[in-house]
């Protein structure tokens, strides 16, 4: 090992050897530096490397973590050799650069991964075995094609469904997602169309939620460079280290920021994440699905000591307290009589009450609540964690009652209560035309429609579009997404459900490598990376300094893979629509066309040309900062919002009809306000005398959701723990590093402990993500909280509760 580092330090390897001793050197850091950084190398290498041409290729990392960076692939012969990352601008915050983070530049790792999909393939085992024979492109082509064509005429369109995916994002051309805009969408829509889905595993809730508070479909929030107006940052579960780590991502925007302002920040979160990690001034630790019980004993201090922004409610809200309900709305049913114990339910929403519910001590809860109801501005934040739980939509919509109770939304330094928002570069994508089929399933009850579609209605199951569905998925398409098992929830469950193949009758799958889900699949077809293919990519969450990639071409495809376009194309010729598919254009002519309607919006974009050679464009937000609902503040009655009153709906009427009118089971709530309800599985449950542990998933470094998780040295140098409190350890007798079994009624896990005072007692959590490894028991070795999460989905959004879990963990073996 010295030798090994003091070879690194005074650049003694070559690239290859450097590459090769990686794994050997232990931490982030080193790890970082072994799969990317540029470095001398030995005099005889460098003799060798003269006589080799190395070209310089501009590409990018397009995964699910808001960031897009832009990678810089060094070639030679043919061969990715190492990775670089953005060198442009003057690196002084504004016009910095948009450095990969640890996974990124691992891309190398990805490209020529052992799991690389090297040809097409066909299912000769059950579903989930892995086993299939080798077949031609035509061959699979064919039978794709011929399948579809009997399903929509045994079922009609309805039955095929385009299953949720983000391993590409931020595409023109890859783009996954949504999946209706995707290439496969436009196929099927030139094919009669799909059976659509809404919502997403990250954002189901709070999207649901918080429309009918500010409406819109989406809540937005400042940007993140706008901190350095605030005076005081509130943040309940959003971990922008992890979860936007790079340079290209927003946790150099919130240090930057913080680091101008001198503000002060409040992280409420069960684990002290790597966002907190020594920035924070205060860490409140609470118990998962207990927010809007916090959050409402603080409205009470805040109520009763007169630290509202009384003006503010009365101007720009509905439903704050008698005198701005609806006329339809009852007596004493809003929401400061709700707090103050007047409305129905009698209970006055002290500190006290709270506390018992959440966890939090009384007098942090006073004190914080005197903290945010006197300082202004203040930035209330939510990351979108504590919404994928079993009652998320009203906590979300909880969460924007601090900001609304001290008039911090639309103005320099404040927030509300949503997720931070992004100025963007408009940018003209490929059309997928018009879906002829207009049902729609809420996205987390794909599995409930191929066991009981024509079951599914509007009122029950969240249906949209239509009333009913008529008939079960009969096919499945999974492009770039790991959701066919990995990231859907009760993997024990739905891998029943899809071993029947005479219910769902086909599943293809086009990925890169042989993911969970790939295992899935009745047909796997071989996808192109970013490296091997030239796309626009953008769509980044980058603050004030948007940015877009032109990621190019940077060596020929690897196997027998083939890109998204190209397999479409030749589906859609033996679907009959092969012409209007391509409208006469291959993959380089489309990005050409579009890149020429987005410079006619836009002419100050530099020419195709001349942007294939940049790489990389930044711009800066003209405003300085995005505001959200500046507009609105500034002057409501010609600005309203989307809501039907067009102004901020702290009493929703549209979900006091829709409490009345929908089927819930006795513990589901639906309510106008945003108050505390408890939830199935949560910490007062019964359940909690056989499992005892409440159980929440986070977004881990070593992966962004799965992707990256089959690269070697990222989880050599991040490892798939379970973080546990040592009070919680000590009670079971064990260790850092023991390996242990975390169970419930749903499936069993087994992975080593992290014992950490990072996470608060009686609340243990396992990062999401990790790639499901079963063995011969259905033990799943990998470390995926999907074995122990539950299909049951939230009430409202039919979202998945997947941080909403009770279990029970047992010592296997010592360390």
């Amino acid at each position: 090992m010295k030798n090994t580092l003091k070879a690194l330090m005074t650049g003694g390897f070559t690239r290859r050897d450097f590459i090769k001793s990686s794994t050997a050197v232990g931490g982030l850091a080193a790890t970082a530096s072994a799969i990317s950084l540029p470095f001398k190398s030995s005099p005889v290498a460098a003799a060798t490397n003269e006589a080799i041409e190395e070209k310089v290729v501009w590409s990018a990392c397009t995964v699910n973590c808001g960031s897009r960076c832009p990678l810089r692939m060094h070639v030679v012969d043919g061969e990715i050799k190492w990775v670089e990352t953005d060198n442009t601008g003057d690196d002084v915050y504004g016009n910095h650069q948009v450095r990969a983070c640890l996974r990124g530049r691992s891309m190398r790792r990805r490209v020529y991964n052992p799991d690389r999909l090297k040809y097409p393939m066909k299912r000769v085992g059950k579903r989930g075995e892995g086993k299939f024979k080798r077949i031609s492109w035509e061959e699979a082509y064919d039978e794709i094609a011929n399948n579809m064509k009997r399903i929509i005429k045994e079922h009609g369109n309805e039955a095929i469904y385009l299953n949720y995916g983000t391993g590409t994002l931020g595409g023109t051309v890859t783009k996954s997602w949504p999946p209706g805009s995707s290439l496969i969408a436009r196929m099927m829509n030139l094919s009669g169309g799909y059976l659509n889905h809404y919502g997403d595993y990250s954002t189901a809730q709070i999207t649901v939620g918080l429309d009918y508070t500010y409406g819109g479909g989406w809540a937005y929030g400042n940007s993140f460079s706008d901190l350095e107006n605030t005076k005081l940052i509130v943040q309940f579960g959003n971990n922008p280290a992890e979860t936007r780590m790079s340079g290209g991502g927003l946790i150099h925007h919130l240090m930057e920021s913080k680091e101008r302002s001198k503000a002060r920040m409040i992280m409420i979160d069960p684990r002290y994440t790597d966002t907190a990690g020594g920035r924070e001034d205060e860490w409140i630790p609470i118990r998962p699905g207990t927010d809007a019980a916090f959050i409402a004993a603080m409205a009470y201090v805040m109520i009763t000591e007169d630290l509202v922004d009384q003006p503010f409610l009365d101007k720009y809200c509905v439903g704050y307290d008698e005198k701005t309900l609806p006329a339809s709305a009852p007596a004493k049913s809003d929401y400061k009589s709700y707090i103050l114990g007047q409305g129905p339910d009698g209970i006055a929403k002290t500190p006290e009450w709270a506390a018992q519910i959440t966890g939090i001590p009384v007098d942090t809860i006073i004190k914080t609540a005197r903290e945010i109801g006197s300082t202004k501005p203040c930035a209330v934040l939510q990351g979108w964690g504590l919404q994928r739980t079993a009652n998320g939509e009203i906590a979300a919509r909880a969460i924007a009652m601090l900001a609304l109770l001290t008039g911090n939304v639309g103005i320099n330094g404040g927030g509300t209560g949503a997720r931070e928002s992004d100025y963007n570069i408009p940018f003209v994508r490929f059309p997928t035309l018009k879906n002829p089929v207009k049902a729609s399933i809420p996205m987390f009850l794909w599995t409930d429609a191929i066991v009981r579609g024509p079951e599914m209605t509007a009122t029950r199951d969240g249906i949209r579009g239509v009333e009913q569905l008529n008939v079960p998925i009969k096919m499945i398409w999974n492009y770039a997404g790991n959701c066919i098992i990995n990231q859907h929830s009760d993997i024990n469950k739905t891998h029943e459900i899809l071993q029947d193949d005479k219910a769902c009758e086909l599943i293809v799958v086009i990925d890169n490598h042989m993911t969970s889900s790939a295992k899935y699949a009745d047909i796997v077809l071989p996808d192109l990376t970013t490296s091997e293919q030239a796309d626009f990519c953008m769509d980044t969450k980058a603050a004030n300094m948007p940015y877009f990639i032109f990621a190019d071409k940077a060596i020929e495809p690897q196997f027998e893979a083939k890109g998204i376009y190209e397999i479409c194309s030749e589906i859609s010729k033996r679907m009959g629509v092969g012409e209007q598919f391509t409208e006469g254009r291959d993959q380089e002519g489309w990005l050409r066309h579009l890149y020429a309607l987005t410079r006619e919006q836009d002419p100050t974009l530099p020419d195709f040309e001349t942007m294939r050679k940049l790489g990389i464009y930044k711009r800066r937000d003209p405003n300085g900062h995005y505001v959200a609902y500046k507009a609105f503040r500034e002057d409501p009655e010609n600005n309203p919002l989307g809501t039907p009153s067009g102004k901020i709906e702290i009493y929703s009427e549209r979900l006091a009809n829709i409490a009345a009118t929908w089927e819930l089971q006795e513990d589901e709530v639906i309510h106008p306000l945003p108050i505390y309800v408890s939830t199935f599985d949560g910490w007062d449950s019964k359940k909690r005398d056989q499992f005892p542990l409440q159980l929440t998933g986070f977004h881990y470094k070593a992966r962004c959701h799965s992707t990256y998780g089959n690269v070697d040295i990222i989880k050599e140098a991040a490892r798939q723990e379970m973080w546990i409190n040592p009070l919680d350890a000590q009670q079971r007798g064990i260790e850092n590093g023991d390996l242990i079994r975390i169970f419930n009624e749903r499936g069993e896990v087994h992975i080593p402990a992290k014992v950490t005072p990072r996470m608060m007692p009686g609340v243990v959590a396992l990062g999401e993500g990790a790639w499901y490894a079963p063995d011969k028991n259905k033990v799943d070795k990998g470390g995926c909280i999907n074995v122990l999460t539950t299909h049951r989905p939230s009430p409202l959004a039919k979202g998945n509760p997947q941080h909403t879990n009770l279990v029970e963990v047992q010592l296997v073996k010592k360390a």
